[in-house]
Parts: C-alpha cells; structure tokens; sequence
C-alpha cells in the first residue's frame, strides 16, 4: 500500500555539483554563506527537535526539481579545523513554491514523494537486489572496503538500496540527479545496477591493459637480464677455449644498429637478429641467418662513387684506350654530359630512380666490347665489375636461391654490386646472347627486371629479401648476334653496334694497343723489336681476316714469340727492325691473298656462273661465293638443287632469282629454254657454316645469268640485295659490315640496294675512298655493271 505524502516548509541547502541521497551522511562546511544560512534557520524554526534542511543539488546556477530532506545531527569542527555540520538524508521531497521563514535562508514548500514496495519482493526484483549486492561486494572487495560489504549486504529496503549507491565516487553528478528524480525504488536499483557494472568492465579493461603493459615491461628486463648472462656465458667460453675477447663478434644487434642502412632493410635486418637470438647454437637455421647478415652487412647500401663530370678529359681517356668506335664513345660522353647538367639543377632523383644506362653492345668478336667496358668504368670515375653470362641456365644465378636451400647464394647482380663496394659501378654483361634457358628456368627472363629503367630502383633478389636500387648503375650487356637476344630483353636496352674495323684503325690498334702489350708479354723492349707500319697492315690484311683484332694479336705474339726464342738461340741480333717482306721468313705464308692479288686465271670467278655476294654473320661482315651450274640433259634431273646448308629464306630467294630468269630471259637475251629440261645446281662454299636470309638474291641471280650468257663476273665486284620476282632490288641490313668485309677482301666496286644509300653515312670514310659504290634499284642494272663482255659460248658453260 502507498504512503501518504507530507506537505513540509523547509530553508533550502543548496548542493553545487553535489547530490546526496535518503540514507546517506554527510559532512558540510558551514564556510559557505548559503550552507550557514540553511543550518541557523533551521535551528531557528527547529525548537526541541533536531534542526531540518532540504538538500538541492544545483548545477550551472539551476536548482533540481527533487530535494532530500536532511537533519542536522551535529554541528562542530571538521577535521581542518574550520566549522561544519553533519547532516543525514532522510526522504525525498518534490519541491514546490517558494515561501517565507526566518533568517537569510531561501524558504520552500514541498511533499514527501517516497513508494514504499509491496511485500513480499517479487522474483525479478529479488534477483536484481542479489545482482546489486555481488557487484557491490565485487568492487568493495577490489578497493580493499571489507568492512562496508557487511553493511551492504545488511541493507533489505530496495530504496535503501538504490539510494546507498550515492557513495559510489565513480558517478558523474548527472547520474546521481537521475537517481535522486527517479521516484520508483526499482527503476532507481536497476540504474544503479548499470551504472555499477559498466564501471566494473571499464576497470577490468584498465587492469587488463596495465596488466600487459607490466608484462611488457617485465619481459624486455627479463630479457635484458638473460642477455647480459647469456654474454657473460660466452665471454667464459671464448676465454676457456683460448680465444680473445671479441675475435668473433656474435653481437649482429650492435652491429645492424650500427650500419647505415635504409630503413626497410634495417627492419629486415632487427628481425632476423631477433630469430637469431631465439635461436639455438646446435640449430642451423642459425647459421643461415648469419649468412645472410653478413651479406646484408657486407653490400653497399649508401656508397657511392664521385661521376667525374670533365666531359673532355673522359672523351680523351676513351680515345686514349681504343680507337674507333666513335658511335659508343658518343653515347658515353652524351650521357656524362647529361648527368653533369641534372645533377647541378638537383635532379639527381627523380620519381626515386637516378640517371643510370642500360646499352647493348652488339658486334663480332675481337672489336673490344668487353674492353671497352672497363674504358668507360675509367673515364666516369667508377669501379667496373664484370659479370660472365656465357653458359648461365639457371634463373636463380641472376637472382638468388631461396634461402631455404642448402648453399643458398645472392644472385651475379647482388654479388656484383658487394665486388664492386658502391651502389653505382659499371657493371659489364658479358655475352649476354649465350644464355641458355632449360627446366631451372629462363636467366634471361629473370635479367628484364635488372636492365628495364623503369624498374630496377626495386629490385628484390630472392635471397635478400629486400629492395635493391640499381637504378644508378650503368649496364653495359655484350653480344654478337642481336637476334639470339630476347625480344623483350633487347627492347629494354639501348643498342649500340660496332661493325668492325677498317684496315686503317686496326694498324693504329696494333701499333698502339697490341704491339706494346705483346712486347712485354715476351719479354722485349720496345726498342729491341720495330714493326714499320706496312708489316702492321700487312698482318691485318693478309695474315688475319676478321672484323677485330684478336687473330691480329695472336699473329704479332706469334711474331715476337719467333723473335725471340731465334735471339735466344743466336740465329738473330737486336734491335731488329721488321717490314712487310720479313713476315713470311718469321711466320709463313699469308692466309687470306685479296682475289685482286690473285692471277686472274686462278680467281673464282674467272668461270662463268660464279659471283661474289657479301654477307653477315657472327664474326661480322664476310665475303660470299655462290657458284652456278647447269646439269647435262641427257643425265641430270630437271629442277633446282641447293646446296651449301642453306636456310628456308635462302632458298627461296635461289627459287625467285630462277622465276625471273625464266620469266624474262628473252628481255635480257638469255637462252632460258633449256631451263626446262636440264637442272640448275647453285652452290654455296663453305658448306659447314650454315645461311640464311634474302640479301643473297641480287648475287644468286647473277651467277645464273652469268652462266647462261657464258660472260663471267667481274673479279672486282661484289654485290648485296633481295631480289623480287618482278626484278627490284629491295634493301637489306648489315651494309657497314658488309662494306667492311668487301674492303678487307680487296674489292673495288660494291653493288647495293638504292633505299640503302642512306646507310653509307654510317661507313668509315677511308672505306668509301677504297670502295666504288653502286646504289642500284633494278636486277638489269647489276647485270649491266656485273657481267664482262661474252668469253666463252654458253654450251661451254654449261
């Protein structure tokens, strides 16, 4: 049943940013003005009975709607010392309108609004006051308050209850005016409950996360313990085993700290220390990773060389170390000149790449690309290091085992970079055409990464694990035949090509490069041994034929090796000075006699059917004999026979250079009618080197026409050319090469395609003086300069 509510006239207690509850005791300081006006009007009206006050929380100036009557129980000092008075709080009041009363105080009228709850509790409430009752029990027990959880579990109202939450220091004020203006005991204990379980979850999350940060902290003193004896443990031991202190370091963590390294790797570097510690000695997991510490340790990761930038003087060191090759020598200046310029502009990096090159070098052997790679390490200021790629077949020689394999090794590329100590050398590599590729994998496929530009600032070597930036290093790749190259390899490089040498540049070799080397080497002075310059040139033209100088230096250490051991022998006196008519007493014979030296009855196409073509292959330009024969009609077979192990595209040219002599042998007076019934033979010398491709046309039909007619071809000529099947001459490649293989050869006059004029700009001038060149667009104008007057019939020929 409901109590009845009490209408009462109570001085107003004003609380600031303070609530106090039915129930509650608390202490006031009688200081402040309003609190001492309260208490004396309520002495004042209070007679014999104990003085009471109605206790209002105000917040921000503004006074609750709901009070608590209090009784003043005791006036006195507090324990500073200064006045105060001991008020408890008995019920709630609804405050209503102001009145009048005695002394200063603000005078109220109110009622006692105060449930009580039935009897008995029901079950849900029951459980709520045992719920209340063990969270308080809970965070009285955690704060060390065991002798207030016997007072909470001795309280049975559940108004009491609710109300005895007001002690609770961790509810905000608002809380507790809610509390105070909730008039249903019930609704007022479920608030509490609440309010009182998630400040226990906010303190469980608080000792939990102290909790960790105090593991935290006593693992790294725990583990700074344990390392301190673990070194003290293997000081002891290097002692017992005789070793000095600190021989062999094992400290990598000091060692990592200390480096200057990027700071991805040092990261990289932190953890594998940390599995190394963890690790045991017995374990080999350990020896791994010290392996690839060291490596890590070892490599260059923030040293560079100084690029000289005196565009002159690197031009002059080029010049000085090898002669020709204007084209490479070109590219290298060009490229020195640009570096110079954008690193005073502060434009060294850009886009997190700097200015390194990646050039292909493709010629014939013995032209010195390997040479020249380290020519250039000396005119830039660099280290050079070379890289062998001959023979590589297996990816992982580019770019690292996985270090789960047993004698796991970086890759050339990260070996090459630690060789060299900078993170900018010129790196050479060597023929880069002879690379294989099987079921280990493609080293060429592996070695895009390495030479694009566009990528190689974040090369990852399989081994290391981490970034390497070889964006500054100059690649220089060596090859002899550009189409053994991959197709996407190539595109990435930017091709320079050396043809060769001119008879010329190879007697300034010789005298200049070879012959001083090749003294020393024998043990003579230069002044014991003279070669005049026509020896010299003698040697390159008829003692070696090669678009180099490795046979040419062969042939000089052959000479001086002669030299020599006659000198030992008493059969010659030094100094010696030797000329061109001295060679073949000391080293025989000459090998490669010009046709034009030759007794024109002797020469090759001193016969009708036979001309002379020039062709390119791997040891760059050469000159081709194709001979041209027809069978008997009575015992060959019609048709075309091909020999000379010839290519797809070869020997279809051999079909159309035949298709036009057919087609248009009476325009050109020739006796094709026999074609028909007798068979053509066309043979390529020189059987075990295979051919192939179109620029043998031009030559193949005029060795046909040649035999037909019975004239023969001039000794001197020579001729390059695709053949169409309606008589153009259409352009090929290689005509530097070529021309340079004519010029060796003694030839005078060279027959090319007209769209192929433009490449004589590309020819050494002293070649074009030796050389007549004809640019030609029709197969009747190479007849016209090709073939003599008639000699022989054409029955004779044939």
């Amino acid at each position: 049943m409901a109590s009845t509510s009490v209408s009462l006239t109570l001085p107003v207690l004003p609380l600031d940013d303070e609530v106090v509850l039915p129930g509650m005791v608390v202490p006031l300081d009688l200081s402040d003005a309003d609190v001492r006006a309260a208490v004396e009007a309520a002495q004042a009206a209070a007679g014999s009975g104990k003085p009471r006050v109605l206790l209002v929380p105000r917040i921000d100036g503004q006074y609750a709607g709901t009070g608590v009557l209090g009784t003043v129980e005791q006036v006195g000092r507090l324990s500073d010392g200064d006045p105060g008075a001991l008020i408890r709080g008995r019920e709630r009041v609804r405050i209503g309108a102001g009145t009048t009363g005695p002394g200063a105080a603000l005078w109220v009228e109110g009622e006692t609004v105060e449930e009580p709850v039935p009897e008995p509790l029901p079950g849900a409430v029951t459980e709520l006051v045992k719920e209340y009752k063990a969270l308080a029990t809970s965070w009285l027990k955690k704060r060390g308050a065991w002798q207030v959880v016997d007072r909470v579990q001795q309280i049975e109202g559940v108004s009491a209850l609710a109300d005895n939450s007001g002690y609770s220091p961790f509810l905000t004020v608002a809380q507790k005016v809610e509390l105070l203006e909730t008039a249903d005991p019930v609704a007022r204990l479920r608030l509490a409950v609440k309010a009182l379980s998630d400040h226990l979850a906010e303190q469980d999350v608080a000792e939990s996360i102290a909790k960790d940060v105090q593991d935290g902290v006593d693992k790294q003193q725990r583990e700074f313990l344990l390392r301190r004896q673990l070194e003290a443990v293997r000081k002891e031991l290097r002692e017992i085993n005789g070793e000095k202190d600190g021989e062999e370091s094992d400290d990598y963590r000091t060692r990592v700290e200390a480096a200057d390294l990027p700071e991805k790797v040092r990261e990289a570097a932190l953890k594998e220390v940390e599995k190394l510690e963890r690790s045991s000695d017995q374990s080999p997991e350990g020896s791994w990773i010290r392996t690839w510490l060291d490596t890590v340790l070892e490599l260059p990761w923030n040293e560079r060389t100084e690029d000289e930038y005196d565009i002159r003087g690197a031009r002059a060191v080029l010049d000085a170390e090898h002669a020709g090759l204007s084209d490479v020598k070109d590219r290298i200046t060009e490229y020195l000149a640009v570096r110079k310029r954008r690193s005073e502009r502060g434009m060294g990096v850009v886009g997190g790449r700097r200015g390194g090159a990646v050039l292909a070098l493709v010629g014939p052997p013995g032209v010195g690309k390997t040479s020249l790679g380290e020519s250039v390490a000396h005119a830039m200021g660099r280290t050079f290091v070379r890289v062998a790629l001959g023979g590589v077949r297996d990816e992982a020689e580019i770019r690292g085992h996985r270090r789960t394999y047993v004698g796991a090794l970086p890759g050339r590329i990260v070996r090459a970079i630690k060789e060299a100590g900078s993170m900018n050398p010129v790196v050479l590599l060597d023929e880069i055409d002879k690379v294989g590729s099987d079921f280990r994998g493609d080293p060429a496929a592996a070695l895009l990464e390495v030479l694009d530009p566009a990528q190689n600032h974040t090369f990852r070597d399989h081994y290391l694990e981490v970034e390497l930036d070889l964006s500054d290093v100059v690649f220089l790749a060596t090859a002899n035949v550009l189409e053994a190259i991959p197709e996407a390899l190539a595109d990435r490089m930017e091709l320079v090509r050396l043809d060769g040498y001119t008879e010329d540049e190879k007697v300034v070799i010789a005298r200049d490069h070879l012959l001083p080397r090749q003294l020393e080497r024998a043990g003579l002075g230069a002044d014991e041994v003279v070669l005049e310059d026509d020896a010299l040139r003698r040697l390159a033209g008829e003692y070696t034929r090669e678009a180099g100088v490795r046979t040419l230096e062969r042939s000089l250490a052959r000479l001086l090796r002669k030299v020599a051991s006659q000198h030992e022998l008493g059969e010659r006196e030094l100094p010696l000075r030797v000329g061109s008519d001295d060679l073949q007493a000391l080293i025989g014979r000459p090998h490669h006699v010009p046709e034009s030296a030759q007794d024109p009855s002797e020469r090759r196409t001193a016969v009708p059917g036979v001309a002379t073509g020039l062709a390119v292959t791997g040891a760059g330009g050469d000159v081709l004999f194709v001979e041209a024969s027809l069978a008997d009609p009575e015992t060959g077979a019609a048709g075309l026979t091909l020999t000379g192990q010839l290519g797809d595209v070869m020997k279809e040219s051999a079909q159309i250079a035949l298709s036009f002599l057919r087609s248009h042998g009476a325009e050109l007076e020739l006796p094709v009618a026999d074609l028909k019934d007798r068979g053509v033979h066309i043979h390529f010398p020189a059987g075990a080197v295979p051919k192939d491709g179109p620029s043998a046309g031009i030559t193949m039909t005029t060795a046909l026409a040649s035999l037909l007619s019975g004239r023969q071809v001039r000794t001197d000529v020579a001729m390059t050319g695709e053949v169409s099947l309606t008589g153009r001459v259409l352009p090929i490649g290689g005509v530097k090469q070529k021309l340079l293989a004519a010029h060796r050869a003694g030839l005078t006059t060279v027959i090319i395609p007209k769209r192929n004029e433009a490449d004589l700009d590309d020819v050494p001038a002293e070649v074009l003086e030796g050389l007549e060149v004809h640019p030609v667009t029709d197969v009747r104008q190479v007849l016209e300069l090709a073939l003599v007057g008639a000699e022989v019939a054409v029955e004779v020929a044939a």
